[in-house]
């Protein structure tokens, strides 16, 4: 597949990708500390409760904003090409929701087993599992996490006609308009104490950072000069919001914090987004050129094949390394922040790769699925109502967790929700009529 890579393909965004999910992966994994305090109590808690220092890693770890410049990229060009091919938004969302939606399917079955399982409601004969309700909220809470993201990118890509449209009439307006309507939702969110509008900026931040990849696209960041710019205002701006308003340091949710700048996404994480983009853009020549052959190409290229299960799995693994180490006393020694701490991190991450491989190589060909599904697309509003259940079932699970008061004990009308989004994403009604009469036809 390296090999044959066309050589109009930039390169550079997949490797954008590819690199993004390596951070998104070791940043989880490294989040979660288990370690047995001097009363001989086992303790999990954050890394960055216990590591104040450690807040300034997530200025790089936070790439969110990298996966929506080059969401921005990718849908606008392959936008431009569908409407060139005379296709439709049915035919052009079909594509993208499918291989968006199919692989989190698997992740939801598995999570309804070991929900069944751990609240005693499924077992072998006399065998049943028990857990505590709370302990199942975070923990599902926890696996799910990554779901967020697809409810988020989902929604951005069914604007995606309009604020492209709204990109080709109005260019870098467009971005700063998104720009000024995120910052004024914060102020009112933060300033005046309207908390709930601060949900708003779902859509104006990360919108925003959309647009980028829009200019992306066309051109509009071809300069290195102007992109190292770019790249300085986003840091002074985050440093200024930082030091002189109510933001905290860390790009992601810690315990304890009154103000996350991720939950929801503040006007920091699109100060953020312009950095890094400008930052990433200034050295796109070069890297393009590392790129146009040999191992770091190969490897871009398995990462982006593998890259949405090894998304949606890399928490589950983590958990079961962190049970693991429970159950066996091995590798919670070691207080977090300590130099043992940071030096048995390479063990954690391998043991945790070890683990999640298994699942990329059962649950890879859910990814291809979704990729490989031809046919006539379902119209346009059947998608359209389709992707209310998955983003609505998907966001509840991972506010809540999958645990439920009422029986099973688990919330099956959440994980439920998303399957029935899938079919209606999946099938259309339609293609069998007018298969039918295409043979008649031909008769």
């Amino acid at each position: 597949m390296a090999a044959q890579t066309p050589a109009r393909r930039n390169r550079y965004v997949d490797f954008l990708r590819a690199a993004s999910i390596c951070f998104v992966v070791t940043g989880h994994w490294l989040a979660l500390a288990v370690y047995v305090d001097e009363s001989q109590i086992t303790v999990i808690t954050e890394a960055l409760a216990s590591i104040p220092w450690a807040h300034w890693l997530t200025w790089l770890f936070q790439v969110m904003p990298i996966f929506f410049l080059v969401g921005g990229y990718v849908n606008g060009l392959g936008w431009q090409s569908a409407r060139g091919r005379g296709e439709g938004y049915g035919l052009w969302l079909a594509g993208r929701l499918r291989r968006l939606v199919v692989p989190v399917l698997p992740v939801l079955a598995v999570w309804t087993l070991i929900g069944l399982g751990l609240t005693g409601n499924i077992g072998f004969g006399s065998l049943r599992f028990g857990y505590e309700g709370a302990g199942l909220q975070m923990a599902s809470q926890f696996a799910l996490l990554p779901a967020w993201f697809l409810v988020v990118y989902i929604v951005v890509v069914l604007f995606v006609p309009l604020t492209y449209g709204v990109w080709r009439r109005y260019g870098m307006a467009s971005f700063w308009a998104l720009a000024a309507a995120a910052a004024l939702v914060d102020v009112l969110a933060l300033g005046a104490g309207w908390g709930l509008l601060g949900w708003l900026n779902y859509l104006f931040v990360w919108l925003a950072v959309h647009q980028l990849g829009y200019a992306w696209q066309a051109g509009g960041f071809a300069s290195s000069r102007r992109c190292l710019l770019w790249a300085a205002g986003g840091i002074a701006a985050l440093a200024a919001l930082v030091y002189f308003g109510p933001y905290p340091i860390s790009m992601v949710s810690v315990q304890g914090e009154g103000i996350s700048n991720s939950l929801p996404p503040r006007l920091t994480l699109l100060a953020l987004g312009v950095f890094q983009s400008g930052l990433l853009l200034a050295v796109e020549r070069p890297a393009r050129r590392l790129l146009a052959r040999g191992f770091v190409w190969t490897a871009t290229v398995l990462i982006n094949g593998l890259i949405m299960t090894i998304f949606l799995w890399h928490v589950t693994a983590l958990l079961i390394v962190t049970a693991l180490a429970m159950i066996t006393g091995v590798g919670i020694s070691f207080v977090p922040g300590t130099v043992a701490w940071w030096l048995a991190r390479p063990l954690w991450l391998g043991a945790t790769a070890i683990v999640l491989a298994p699942f990329v190589a059962l649950f890879t060909r859910f990814e291809r699925i979704g990729m490989a599904r031809r046919g006539a697309a379902p119209p346009a509003w059947q998608l359209l109502l389709g992707c209310a259940p998955v983003c609505f079932g998907l966001a509840t699970l991972t506010l809540r967790g999958i645990p439920s008061e009422s029986w099973p004990g688990i919330n099956l009308l959440a994980l439920g929700l998303p399957f029935v989004g899938a079919a209606l994403v999946w099938f259309n009604p339609f293609e069998r009529a007018s298969e039918d009469s295409s043979a008649g036809r031909l008769d």
